[in-house]
């Protein structure tokens, strides 16, 4: 198959097929005689991977290292679920950071009234404050 066909089985642009070459997320395809690229149905497979991993907030360089562990079937599972136990450490951090900030955030909107002199407003008090 060619590349457009690839990129609308996959829902990838083509564009980011060709990115996803470059990168060595996808092998070199075989080219036609007339130098169009010539691709398989491992490369859908293996392109669908990519994009969910990517969708799941996984790195480029995360996913070629899923990718590695993935290609060695007869091996054991647990360090595939180790690197997923790690995204979603991440991922639970940046939730907690968020929380915080949005937190914050309601505290200093439900101090403001919204109205009256800026120099009074105790959001640009806070923001102006010396961390303690």
């Amino acid at each position: 198959m060619k590349i457009g066909e690839l990129a609308q089985r996959t829902g990838v642009p083509i564009d980011t097929v060709r990115y996803y070459e470059r990168q060595g997320l996808l092998p070199e395809p075989e080219r036609q005689p007339s130098g169009y690229r010539r691709y398989q149905s491992a490369d859908v497979l293996r392109l669908r991977f990519v994009r969910r991993a990517k969708a799941l907030g996984f790195t480029l360089e995360e996913i070629r290292e899923l990718l590695a562990l993935s290609s060695h079937r007869e091996n054991d599972m647990g360090s595939l679920k180790a690197a997923a136990e790690q995204k979603l450490a991440g991922v639970e951090a940046k939730l907690a950071e968020l929380t915080r900030i949005r937190d914050g955030l309601r505290t200093l909107i439900k101090a403001c009234p919204g109205h009256g002199a800026l120099g009074a407003c105790p959001i640009l008090h806070a923001l102006n404050e010396d961390a303690a």
